[in-house]
């Protein structure tokens, strides 16, 4: 919360003596828009308890819009973020009792189209103070699940604990909802709330059967395999299911964001031909 209030003062100071250092600030053209915003990540999957609907772990992000006429814009953005699960928090006894756990830093890059409720104005600062819109598109994750044993921490998709030797990289169709807040003609306040439908069921590392401890030449694999054993428990036959391959792993993000509208110039010069050309087009393409 303090660094959100944080960025909020930046937010709404900052670009207001930008502006008294020129009385053409407001003028300038300003058709892209730039992000920073935290938030938290929550993971559905094998690990997760179905009760929980929110795990608040820590999500940052930084992204670029750019508005294609007065309702749809295009943007990107890049988010890191942490999720973990652990069957010695779920409330079923067979979960405690397979006792298998993870943590993960994941890394995302989306592309994603948004439509706007209300016509977002001929010029930036001609916005609506308060807006709703809907977004999707497609995104490419990057997930390294670990996990604690004996006091060290180890990356289990190279143990391959289930055989399989998936990727860390893996496609996602992220997909949402937000509320967009004009704090000032430069800035936006913004909250988003976005799903993730990925097409891996191993953020956790845990999808199909058990294969058995004698399987696997690296103890440390058979041991991060089948952990029932650390509770006093004997281990269970191979073939005994270990997860559910039959649905893949998801996430959502619930982030704050500031935006800043930043001038056209920044990127291109405003005395060549290009630029005067995307001008008239980008207005051209509003009215």
């Amino acid at each position: 919360m303090r660094i959100l209030r944080l960025l909020l003062v930046v937010a709404l100071f900052l670009p207001e003596w930008a502006g008294a250092q020129s009385f053409y600030a407001v003028r300038r053209e300003r058709s892209i828009i730039g992000s920073v915003g935290i938030g938290t990540a929550t993971y559905y999957g094998e690990l997760a308890n179905p009760g929980d609907y929110l795990d608040a772990k820590p999500a940052v992000n930084i992204g670029m819009q750019y508005f294609l006429n007065n309702r749809i814009s295009v943007r990107s953005d890049l988010t890191w973020f942490q999720i973990e699960g652990s069957d010695a928090k779920a409330d079923d006894a067979s979960r405690v009792r397979r006792n298998l756990s993870f943590k993960a830093s994941n890394i995302e890059l989306n592309a994603m189209g948004s439509i706007n409720l209300a016509p977002h104005g001929q010029r930036y600062y001609q916005r609506p103070r308060l807006n709703f819109y809907a977004m999707a598109g497609i995104g490419m994750l990057y997930s390294n699940p670990t996990a604690e044993y004996q006091g060290k921490k180890y990356a289990l998709q190279p143990l391959q604990t289930e055989g399989v030797k998936y990727s860390r990289f893996n496609f996602v169709m992220p997909y949402g909802l937000g509320t967009r807040i004009m704090l000032n003609p430069f800035t936006n306040l913004v909250f988003e709330g976005i799903m993730r439908t990925t097409f891996t069921d191993y953020l956790d590392d845990v999808s199909t059967v058990h294969l058995g401890s004698a399987a696997f030449t690296d103890p440390i694999a058979g041991a991060l395999s089948d952990r029932r054993p650390e509770l006093g428990l004997s281990e269970v036959a191979p073939g005994t299911q270990r997860g559910n391959p039959d649905k893949n792993d998801s996430y959502m993000i619930l982030q704050a964001k500031l935006e800043f509208y930043i001038p056209d110039d920044v990127f291109w010069n405003s005395n060549n031909k290009l630029y005067r050309s995307k001008r008239k087009a980008y207005y051209k393409r509003r009215r």
